[in-house]
């Protein structure tokens, strides 16, 4: 059973059910705990930090230190009681002429499957477009993942292609499929994204 903090803490983004923030060095024992947990669900699929030690590694490459970093992550908290739902990572950014950024994401159990994810998704796609200030987020996704092919196609990836041999994972390289968002789609559906996780009032 993954350690569950006890007490929210700053919100970089706020939804009705989740927030989102950076990752900290605090957040240690919970979010390996977390992914240890969570090696079922995550199978073949990704490697997400399970040690202190890929703990800090993943902090000292994600935490955001700069004003334009090169990688940015975010945790998916439960606004109830600040328990990690999951986690965004924005990778390789590209400035200049691309202002572009790989995605990769990965949910916590016991609060997968709960929505959780699709309300953080949100935050997060708000805070890439409009604090990162990117044009293009990229996502890559083996095709037999249906849970995140359904995750990315119910906030509105558009998909681009074909990867074979993509990545390596698990000891084999694995085919994806390729999916984008760009600021412009970000435009569209924004409003009526934001609007149905908007915190009540």
């Amino acid at each position: 059973m993954p350690i569950m903090p006890r007490r929210p803490l700053r919100a970089t983004l706020t939804g009705n059910r989740v927030f989102v923030r950076p990752p900290r060095r605090a957040d240690e024992a919970a979010f390996v705990a977390a992914v240890r947990s969570s090696r079922r669900l995550h199978g073949r699929w990704v490697s997400a930090p399970a040690t202190p030690s890929a703990y800090a590694l993943y902090l000292s490459r994600y935490a955001r230190t700069v004003r334009m970093p090169l990688n940015a992550a975010l945790l998916v908290c439960r606004s109830d009681d600040g328990a990690l739902a999951g986690a965004f990572n924005f990778s390789e950014i590209v400035r200049g002429a691309f202002e572009s950024a790989y995605l990769g994401y990965y949910a916590f159990v016991p609060l997968a499957g709960h929505g959780y994810m699709t309300d953080g998704f949100v935050l997060a796609l708000d805070f890439a477009f409009r604090r990162l200030g990117l044009h293009r987020v990229e996502a890559n996704v083996q095709p037999d993942n249906v849970r995140s092919l359904g995750l990315l196609e119910r906030v509105g990836f558009v998909r681009e292609g074909y990867s074979r041999r993509y990545i390596k994972l698990a000891g084999r390289w694995r085919d994806h499929v390729r999916f984008a968002m760009l600021a412009e789609d970000w435009r569209v559906r924004r409003t009526p994204l934001r609007a149905a996780i908007a915190p009540a009032r």
